[in-house]
């Protein structure tokens, strides 16, 4: 072994821990750390670069995929699916790009859910592609989350990175979410590796006619999951809902905050949002919350408040 080289980043050990003091704690996975589905793809990566945290064990990954030129109605759509995801074992995975991707770390971050970014690039924030997302980085890192990339740290994207790194994000995934993809899409190569490595397709329906739909609407025709609800993919993923939790009557002797609490959270919440939606004062909203859970009626759980 060459003493002068540090496994941190495959380069000198002066410079990599030059690199570590400047906050960039970027390693190489060992293959034992590998997501195990990886290994089972018919071209694994060669070696695996991480900056942040894996996903919990017994996680199950969904990769969300679609359009960079991402229409409102995507955005809508991507933001209700994984914020109905809130406090679940679930973690997001995407490309760090813009449009879907994007707007997927996004709402996974607003939910309190664990989320991976592989990019195209090398992890180096100086290399990190695409440079506008620097600091969705670091706040997908700072949240628990990780970057991932089959690259060296200090690599540049190429073209035909993204391609490549697709695989990476269905080989790992448990099922790939499509938002949106036109008839010339990246997208559509990702939708069908899912397939070739046989993962479950999820699609969302769109408008007869809008362009972004192509890919959806002709996937959902060849077989794949038709999602309008969170629900849908619990399904998918093979995860119990909560029993009862959209149905179930509240308490006759609840006070008024702690009324408007219980019936805020018929879908799991962060405390920023309760705190925000409940039109009390924080103070009035945190001692309801506080005394529905001294009676076992909430609990907060994978960083979302729910009804037990």
């Amino acid at each position: 072994m060459d003493p002068v080289r540090d496994k941190t980043f495959g380069m000198s050990a002066d410079s990599s821990a030059s690199r570590v003091s400047n906050g960039m704690d970027i390693r190489e996975l060992e293959r034992e750390e590998w997501p195990a589905q990886l290994l089972e793809i018919p071209q694994p990566p060669e070696r695996l670069w991480i900056r942040g945290s894996l996903p919990p064990e017994g996680h199950k990954l969904l990769t969300v995929v679609g359009s960079r030129a991402m229409t409102r109605y995507g955005q809508e759509a991507c933001e209700k699916l994984i914020t109905g995801l809130a406090g679940y074992p679930i973690s997001i995975v995407s490309g760090l790009a813009l449009g879907v991707d994007t707007c997927a770390h996004k709402a996974a971050l607003a939910a309190g859910l664990h989320t991976v970014a592989i990019p195209g690039s090398g992890l180096d924030k100086a290399f990190l592609y695409p440079r506008t997302n620097s600091g969705l980085a670091d706040d997908i890192v700072n949240a628990g989350g990780a970057l991932m990339s089959e690259h060296e740290p200090c690599y540049t994207a190429r073209a035909y990175d993204f391609p490549s790194r697709n695989r990476l994000m269905v080989g790992m995934s448990d099922a790939v979410l499509v938002i949106e993809a036109g008839n010339k899409s990246g997208t559509l190569i990702t939708a069908r590796l899912a397939s070739e490595y046989n993962r479950d397709l999820l699609c969302i329906p769109h408008r007869i006619g809008d362009p972004h739909s192509f890919g959806p609407h002709l996937f959902i025709r060849l077989g794949a999951a038709l999602v309008t609800e969170p629900i849908h993919i619990l399904e998918v993923l093979k995860i119990p809902p909560r029993d009862g939790a959209s149905t179930s009557t509240a308490p006759s002797d609840l006070e008024d905050v702690e009324l408007v609490i219980w019936n805020m959270l018929d879908e799991p919440m962060k405390r920023d949002e309760i705190l925000r939606e409940s039109e009390a004062t924080a103070g009035e909203t945190l001692t309801a919350l506080v005394a529905l859970e001294l009676r076992g009626l909430v609990k907060e759980e994978f960083g979302a408040w729910r009804r037990t």
